[in-house]
C-alpha cells in the first residue's frame, strides 16, 4: 500500500495539481489586491465615493458605524456590500482566467501548427506530360 502511494505521488498529475494550487493561492492575493486597491476606488469614484464593502443592514435593533462594529456588538448583519465585492472579485478572476486560458490556447495552437510548407515549384513537365508528348510524336511518324 505504501508503494502504491509512492507511485501515486510520483505521477506527474499530482505534482501538476500541487503547483497549480500554489500558483492559484498566489494569484488570489494578486486579484484581491487588484480589486481592493485598484477597482474599488474606481467604482467608488463613479458612484460618488460609495464604498460597497461598508454597505450593510442591521437585522434588529441598534445603529452601528461599520459592519465590524455591528458584528462585535453581536447584532445580526446583512452585509450586502461584502457580497457585492465578492461578486466583483469573482467576475474579475473569471475574466482574468478566461484571458489566460485564451492566451495559453493561442500559444499552444501556434506551437502545434506545422511549419509552413513552401509552395510546390514546377521543375519541368510531369511524367504524364512527357508520355503524352511521346505518344503524339509516335502518332505523327506513322
Amino acid at each position: 500500500m505504501i508503494n502504491e502511494f509512492k507511485d501515486f505521488i510520483a505521477k506527474g498529475n499530482v505534482m501538476d495539481m500541487a503547483v497549480g494550487i500554489i500558483i492559484g493561492a498566489a494569484f488570489t492575493a494578486i486579484v484581491t489586491s487588484l480589486v481592493g486597491d485598484l477597482i474599488n476606488p474606481i467604482i467608488a469614484l463613479f458612484t460618488g465615493g460609495i464604498d460597497f464593502s461598508g454597505w450593510f443592514y442591521v437585522l434588529g435593533d441598534g445603529e452601528f458605524a461599520s459592519v465590524e462594529a455591528a458584528q462585535e456588538g453581536g447584532a445580526a448583519v446583512f452585509a450586502i456590500g461584502k457580497f457585492i465585492m465578492a461578486v466583483i472579485n469573482f467576475l474579475i478572476v473569471a475574466f482574468v482566467v478566461f484571458m489566460l486560458v485564451k492566451m495559453v490556447n493561442r500559444i499552444k495552437a501556434a506551437a502545434e501548427k506545422p511549419e509552413e510548407v513552401a509552395p510546390e515549384v514546377e521543375s519541368g513537365p510531369s511524367e504524364l506530360d512527357i508520355l503524352i508528348e511521346i505518344r503524339d510524336a509516335l502518332a505523327k511518324q506513322n
